[in-house]
């Protein structure tokens, strides 16, 4: 008896973990803009990892696609190629390549406009973040690629922390506080999150591999608030770490899931997004994006997985200028779709 009694209070406890993780939240009625973005003929999307607007509204997207590579006995001498960067105006049409044949484009991982429309592209395989002027113009590097990629990749190794300078070990996005320092996420490969200053200068670095507080299992993904707290999304960990400005600890966001993309809307009421992306192992759960208050109160949700409009295939970045229509990159349908939130 005293067995069976065990396994009712498993059960039990299991049961109550799983409600505590059921979000309940209004749903958030929305629309899907069809075709959106509009390419040339004969130019497709590949996996779309980032999308990011500018303020004249222009959206910018990088997909991992572009120029095929060689690969030689276990090793494949990358020279250029892998990904692209495609501009379009608002109403959608296309506009240019931005960094075309760059020797920083590999794997992409995320792309970020700042507050002077800069453009940011952080690429996971050359662990490079490249800034282009609005021009499109190379500005400044940090980080670098190896001279070679040895196929499969060397395991990582270390407790995550990374080397205390902008060398990174597949990184993952990139932001900006009010005073132009710029934090990095490396944060597939290493578990940290790297500070500069605005002119590049590695200023420190926080986070490792693990569960505790300030503590990464990765860092999918990044954003700033106006006083320069910053938000990191722990996605292994199914929860959003907010740290200060110098990286110590101050809360955690949970009941998020899979928390891969973050944005953050500007002005004096931000709003928060963030994906509960399903993972590419079960393509066919979560999915949903949640619209929260900084303070982790979530207000709405919306989405779900699939295939169809309105719904989401590993979201990986979101770009929310305005609070009601916004952008999500999608890794797992190759596209992104333009949201209408009502």
């Amino acid at each position: 008896m005293k067995s069976l009694t065990h396994v009712f209070l498993f059960a039990a406890s299991i049961a109550g973990i799983t409600a505590s993780a059921q979000v309940q939240a209004p749903e958030i009625r929305f629309d899907s803009v069809p075709n959106a973005l509009q390419l040339p003929n004969n130019l497709y999307f590949g996996e779309v990892a980032g999308v990011a607007t500018n303020s004249r509204g222009d959206v910018f997207v990088y997909t991992r696609t572009g120029h095929p590579t060689v690969t030689i006995g276990t090793a494949r001498p990358f020279a250029h190629g892998g990904s692209r960067l495609f501009q379009f105006d608002r109403s959608g049409k296309f506009v240019r390549e931005v960094g075309k044949d760059s020797y920083g484009f590999m794997f992409a991982s995320q792309v970020r406009i700042d507050p002077s429309d800069n453009i940011w592209v952080v690429d996971q395989m050359t662990n490079m973040v490249m800034k282009f002027d609005p021009q499109g113009h190379v500005a400044f590097l940090l980080g670098r690629k190896a001279e070679s990629v040895p196929v499969p990749a060397r395991p990582s190794t270390g407790n995550g922390q990374g080397q205390p300078t902008d060398l990174f070990d597949r990184p993952t996005d990139v932001a900006w506080d009010a005073a132009g320092n710029i934090f990095v996420a490396d944060g597939l490969g290493n578990a940290r999150v790297a500070k500069f200053d605005k002119q590049g200068k590695f200023v420190k670095s926080w986070g490792k591999k693990g569960t505790a507080n300030g503590d990464f299992a990765n860092v999918r993904s990044i954003a700033v608030d106006a006083q320069g707290n910053v938000y990191a999304a722990d996605g292994g960990n199914k929860r959003i770490q907010v740290f200060d400005n110098d990286g110590n600890f101050k809360t955690a966001i949970t009941n998020v899931g899979n928390a891969q993309a973050l944005c953050m809307t500007s002005g004096s009421n931000p709003t928060l997004y963030v994906s509960n992306s399903n993972p590419p192992d079960d393509i066919d759960r979560d999915g949903e994006i949640y619209r929260m208050r900084l303070d982790g109160t979530i207000t709405g949700k919306f989405g779900r997985a699939g295939k169809l409009l309105k719904e989401f295939g590993t979201v990986n970045a979101i770009d929310c200028r305005t609070e009601n229509t916004l952008y999500v990159a999608e890794i797992g349908n190759l596209r992104v779709q333009k949201l209408m939130l009502h």
